[in-house]
């Protein structure tokens, strides 16, 4: 399951207390100009570190983001690992972002200060290119990829293009509401892509960060769901996840869950 990794850390770390506008105390009680505590790999294979940069400002077509939580992705050890082609370093990861929008850059209409949002794996996208005027924004030729081809949300303030940001509503929590940027949307548009109807039986393989989401968006949807897992954390989940329209199994080999599945229908 993901986990937050940054939930309003300068407030509760103890570095900073906040001060006025543009300002914050340090230990002593003196005023200083704000920094951005971040926390970034400086090289392929190098630890995490937490360092102070200067609060970065929106360029054209860009906000500022205060974030509040990030959910930490298995995809997060392609920057600590060296693991995507071309990569630079430093880095922050983080994909699965919620925060406040804090500034607006020059040309954006859509988002005001205040405005409470997410960021996920999707950075932006040029708009031009092929797959772009299919509508087909995420196989974008020039996409931008938060936390991998720019800086992601192991900060206290994020940068992100206008096109990659979505709003959220108030009533959801920050640190649940994060891994549905990247897990949730993945297995969201996963069964919504299916071709499956309601009443329909689906199979989730794996009760783990994705699989745990797809079962609940199955169930809440009207499928006939069977999972399968292993492990003591999986029974846990399993007696959590499941309600009244979800059918579960135990499926230890390909062959008995085909059977399985069969005489389920």
């Amino acid at each position: 399951m993901a986990m937050c990794i940054w939930h309003a850390c300068a407030d509760r770390c103890g570095k900073f207390a906040s001060g006025g506008k543009g300002t914050q105390k340090n230990g002593k009680g003196e005023e200083a100009m704000a920094k951005n505590l971040l926390a970034q790999v400086d090289k392929a294979g190098g630890e995490f570190e937490l360092v102070e940069r200067e609060i970065p400002s929106p360029g054209p077509g860009e906000v500022r983001i205060r974030v509040k939580a990030c959910g930490i992705c298995f995809s997060d050890h392609l920057v600590k690992d060296g693991g995507w082609p071309g990569l630079m370093y430093p880095r922050v990861p983080g994909h699965e972002v919620v925060g406040v929008i804090d500034e607006a850059g020059a040309g954006v209409t859509e988002w005001k200060k205040g405005d409470r949002v997410g960021v996920g794996w999707h950075g932006g996208h040029d708009f031009v290119c092929p797959s772009c005027r299919r509508g087909d924004f995420v196989t974008c030729a020039n996409e931008a990829i938060t936390g991998i081809t720019r800086d992601g949300g192991y900060a206290q303030y994020m940068l992100a293009r206008h096109e990659a940001v979505a709003l959220l509503p108030d009533g959801l929590d920050g640190a649940e509401a994060g891994p549905l940027m990247c897990a949730g949307i993945t297995t969201f548009n996963a069964l919504r892509n299916s071709g499956a109807r309601a009443g329909d039986l689906v199979g989730v393989l794996g009760i783990g960060g994705l699989g745990h989401l797809g079962i609940q968006y199955a169930a809440k949807s009207g499928y006939r769901v069977v999972e399968s897992g292993e492990g003591r954390r999986t029974r846990r989940w399993r007696r959590s996840l499941v309600r009244s329209r979800t059918s579960t199994a135990r499926l230890r080999s390909r062959r008995k869950s085909c059977r399985s599945w069969e005489e389920r229908r």
